[in-house]
Order: C-alpha cells, then structure tokens, then sequence
C-alpha cells in the first residue's frame, strides 16, 4: 500500500526557515533606525504587489525572504524604531518575541483551566507578580476576593469593566431582560475613545456618556462630576459607572483618584480607572503618587504593550471583586463543563473576557519579567522620562515653540507659535521625511504635537536629533511662509 501524500512542511524545512527567520528579525531589529519611519507607500500600494489570485500549488517559502524586503517592508510605519515618537507606544523585546514564538509553538488554546492548567496558573501568577511589581492594592491580587486577567487592550478592559458596572447596579438583570435605559456613565472630556465605544457596545448608549469638564491641566474637575450625577440623579437617571484616567492619551492628564473614587463610593457607581501607558511607572516607587487613590477603584488597567518591552496584545486588567465579573459574563453550555470547573478550586479565564478562546499571552510576560527584573525595567522606565525631560526643557528654551500642557512623565506635548497652519505643516513634513514620527492632538482646540519617548531603543542621540530636525524644519517652513 503506498503512503499518503502529506502537505505540511517537514521539520527539517520549518527549522532551517525558522533559523533564516529569527536572523532575518534580528537584523531588522539592528537597521530599523535608518529605514523611513513612517511608511511611504500610497493606498493600495501593498495589495498591487501581490498576486491577484491565491496559489494553486504551494510554492518555496524561501521568496519570502525576497517579499519582505520589497512588498512588506515598504508598507511598515516601524513602530520598533528609536525615532519612533507618535502615540503610545506599542514596544516589543528580544525575551517577548522568544514568548510570542513559544506561545504560537506550543498552540494552547486557554479558554478553561482544564484546556491547559500552566497557560492559566501562569497568568494568575504573573497578574499577582503585576500587582507586587506597581505596587497596586491588595485587593486587585487573586489571594483575595480580586484578581487579574491578561485581556487584548485596554479597550477590552474597558468593555468588561462596562458590562461589570451595568450588571452590578441591575442585580444581573440586563443580561435577562435587557438594559436599563435609566443608565448614565461619566468620564472626563480627555478620557479614551474607548470608554464611548465600550458604553455602545453594553448597550448603555452614547447619549448616557457624560463627558466631565477638566481644569488648566486637562485633569478631571471632581466638583463637576458631582454636579453631574446630581442633575442625572434629580431626572430620575441612574448613575453607575464613572471612569478616571492615570495619563489621558491626549496629553498624559492625571486624573485625582482620590476624590473621583470617594464621589464613586457616595453614590456606589463602579469606578474604573485607565492607566493604559502611564500606569506602568509605578514599577519606580518614586512614581507612584500617580495612583494615590486606586484601593477606591473596582477595577483598573495597565498595558505591558506600551511600556514594558511586551509586544502586543497584553493588557493587565484587575478587579477587586471578581466574582462580580464573573457573573456578568459567565454562561456554561454543556460542551464546556468538566470536572475542575464544577470543583470551583480553578479560574477559567474565559468568564473574565467577552471572548471565549484565548492565547498563550502570560509566556511573553513572563520572560520579559525573567530576563529584565526589577532593576532593569527601572532603569529603562526612568531613562525615557528623563529623556522626555530633557525635551520639554529644550521646547521651553526656544521662543519659537512652547509647551501645551504639564509632561509628568515621558509625554511632551508642545507647539509653535507661529500658528495652526504651521504646526499643521511641520507635523506634515517631520513625518513626510522618514527621519522620525510624530502624532498629534487638539488641546483646548489648539493642534498639538506629541512627543512620547518610550520605544525600547530610543536613547540620547535619537531625542537630540529629532529635535535638531524639527527645528530646522520648523525655520524651513516660516522661512517659506515669509517669502509668499
């Protein structure tokens, strides 16, 4: 009888690519610093390289090599290169892409304890180192009635701590009968986009958002909040959630915790706080002032995906009752019953997050941690905001530009003088010019370039000649308005 023929690619072919391919990353890793960090390409560019149709049979995937270079790359804004400054962050490492492999090798699928007991005791384990490492309450560790869970992104965070929230003031009747049409949410006017699209999702609606005044630092006005829920609660409204912020995206406003929760406790609405990048400074004692007030929260969230060298998705996201959490969004058909689950001595992450299925996040995590330690995610942190520093310092000495609002920690928002078409164009032409990225924002209805110094490889010499050429831009340009 002759064997059957097999497609998959042998051993020997996946070890001798997979060498060829961690060679090919880690020489990517040494030059992204002289490729264009923004990508050039036009819409379409990428998919007009690419064959119209899928293949027939199955080619060499050594051209992959060759695909890379001239129909990849050219379509990549490289996140991982030190002149990389737009947004937050989203940082990768050596110890977290080794994590990332192990976890796509290994293939688990972590939705119950049962399906993989490491992949979940891990990730309970590393939540519980999280809460050590910042410095969080106690009641966010799984030794108590809390705990933590490894979700996508904050915005995920957020959706769960909504529906948390709405199932909680309800008595879980909104998963019966449907919501409650009474419902009203809060957050500042800064707060992430993520809250009014989490408030959708729940069903709370976006005209039940209450978005809260903020004062000269962009922080939100506690007197405003409570004025707010006042008026909601005199029309007959139900207040029950409120969301505060440890570093708004905008401008890295830092909400006050302290008087947002005890306004929550008053009127017991859930209060969840966001502390998707700046969060993470807290692993330096000297920065956890910016949390004064989180034994309040009922749930918060932090991203190892910005700050901590771990690529994305891994979002640290706690709360301090779990059992509230799980209610809302448990529901057990009987292909997934087994005998761990029945026992109630196991946590099945799946009750924790709005999807079933789940990788193998807590490997990258857990390497990371390993291979840096307290020590050295320390130093790298307080090095960024240093350096940010150092920025904001060099914007205040120059009559031409001048800061938009406070830089705490490693977030420099900053703009020239000379207008909103000139920082229009010099937003333009900084990224136009591959050199470095930058991205924006309106504060008090002013555009605003921001600065984030937080990649993984950004040091001195990259922050010094992104200023350089800013300045020499920003001449160019007034220079060029002047003679029209």
């Amino acid at each position: 009888m002759s064997e059957l023929k097999s497609y998959h690619m042998p051993p020997e072919e996946f070890r001798r690519l997979g060498y060829q391919l961690i060679d090919w990353i880690a020489e990517y890793q040494q030059r992204v610093a002289d490729l264009p960090v923004c990508s050039q390409s036009r819409p379409g560019g990428v998919r007009a390289k690419l064959p119209p149709h899928p293949p027939q049979t199955g080619e060499n995937l050594q051209a992959l090599f060759s695909d890379l270079e001239t129909i990849i790359l050219p379509g990549i804004t490289h996140w991982q290169s030190p002149n990389f400054f737009a947004y937050f962050p989203a940082n990768t490492s050596a110890p977290a892409i080794l994590g990332e492999l192990l976890s796509a090798g290994l293939g688990v699928q972590g939705m119950l304890w049962a399906t993989s007991p490491a992949c979940t005791e891990l990730e309970t384990h590393m939540m519980d180192w999280m809460v050590e490492l910042l410095g969080l309450p106690e009641s966010f560790s799984s030794r108590g009635a809390g705990g933590g869970v490894i979700q996508d992104s904050a915005s995920s965070a957020a959706v769960c701590a909504i529906i948390a929230a709405r199932e909680r003031i309800n008595a879980l009747r909104s998963n019966e009968s449907g919501c409650d049409g009474r419902l009203t949410a809060y957050a500042s006017t800064q707060a992430h986009s993520s809250i009014e699209k989490g408030i959708k999702i729940a069903g709370i609606g976006r005209d039940n958002l209450r978005l809260v005044d903020v004062d000269e630092n962009l922080a939100m006005i506690p007197e405003a909040l409570e004025r707010a829920i006042a008026a909601d609660i005199a029309a007959g409204k139900k207040p029950f959630f409120v969301t505060a912020t440890i570093g708004t995206t905008a401008s890295n406003a830092l909400d006050p915790l302290m008087r947002i929760g005890a306004i929550a406790r008053k009127h017991h609405l859930w209060f969840h706080v966001d502390g998707a990048m700046s969060g993470m400074a807290a692993i330096c004692p000297e920065y956890r002032p910016i949390q004064e007030g989180l034994h309040l929260a009922d749930s918060y969230c932090t991203n190892p995906h910005k700050w901590l060298f771990t690529n994305f998705d891994c979002d640290c996201f706690f709360v301090a009752d779990r059992k509230a959490l799980i209610e809302s969004l448990s529901i057990l058909p009987e292909y997934l019953r087994n005998q761990a689950t029945e026992s109630g001595a196991v946590i099945d992450y799946r009750d924790w997050q709005v999807s079933l299925g789940r990788r193998f996040r807590a490997l990258k995590l857990w390497l990371v941690l390993r291979h840096y330690g307290i020590e050295g995610l320390q130093y790298h942190l307080r090095r960024h905001i240093q350096l940010a520093r150092e920025f904001a310092e060099w914007v205040r000495q120059d009559a031409n530009f001048e800061l938009a609002a406070p830089a705490p920690l490693n977030l420099v928002c900053f703009r020239h003088r000379g207008g909103e078409a000139v920082n229009q164009a010099l937003l333009d032409r900084l990224n136009h010019s591959g050199k470095l990225c930058l991205s924006h924002a309106r504060l008090r209805d002013r555009l605003t370039l921001r600065f984030c110094v937080g990649q993984t490889h950004s040091e001195r010499i990259h922050v010094e000649n992104a200023w350089r050429h800013i300045q020499n831009t920003a001449t160019q340009i007034v220079k060029e308005s002047d003679q029209i």
